[in-house]
């Protein structure tokens, strides 16, 4: 008997990436998002003096994971690597993806990039992007001439 994989969502996910190329061929990122693997799940949440972004990157080294951010714009970037077979064997099956992998999302407003920070811990990549502080309005008397 074989055993077949049900995959629903097979047809979604490589219409998905075949818009992402589509569309990135056109902005000129097209080279770069065509090698593109896999999408990390993220969770992204806001607290009261900061954003937190939350990516699933299992199997993936620190090393090979590469954050930018510019132009209002944070990128998550990197490569899971496949692990040679030890024992010479070939493999039954292989489910779990590898290769190069992006993520981008817009920074929101009052975002501080220069003090934006991540860690990797246990497959789980958190990046904390702190807010600005708030600006007081300010009151300005007017004096009479």
């Amino acid at each position: 008997m074989t055993v077949v994989r049900y995959q629903p969502w097979a047809l979604i996910d490589s219409l998905q990436r075949q818009l992402d190329q589509a569309l990135s061929a056109e902005s000129g990122e097209g080279a770069a998002v065509a090698d593109i693997s896999w999408i990390p799940q993220v969770d992204i949440y806001e607290e009261s003096d900061r954003f937190v972004v939350l990516a699933d990157v299992p199997g993936v080294e620190p090393k090979d994971i590469r954050i930018t951010a510019d132009k209002g714009l944070l990128t998550l970037r990197g490569e899971k690597h496949a692990r040679e077979a030890q024992d010479g064997k070939g493999r039954q099956r292989l489910e779990r993806r590898t290769g190069a992998f992006m993520r981008s999302f817009t920074l929101p407003e009052g975002a501080d990039v220069d003090r934006i920070t991540a860690k990797h811990t246990e497959g789980v990549l958190e990046v904390v992007i702190p807010k600005l502080p708030a600006l007081q309005p300010r009151t300005i008397e007017v004096q009479a001439a």
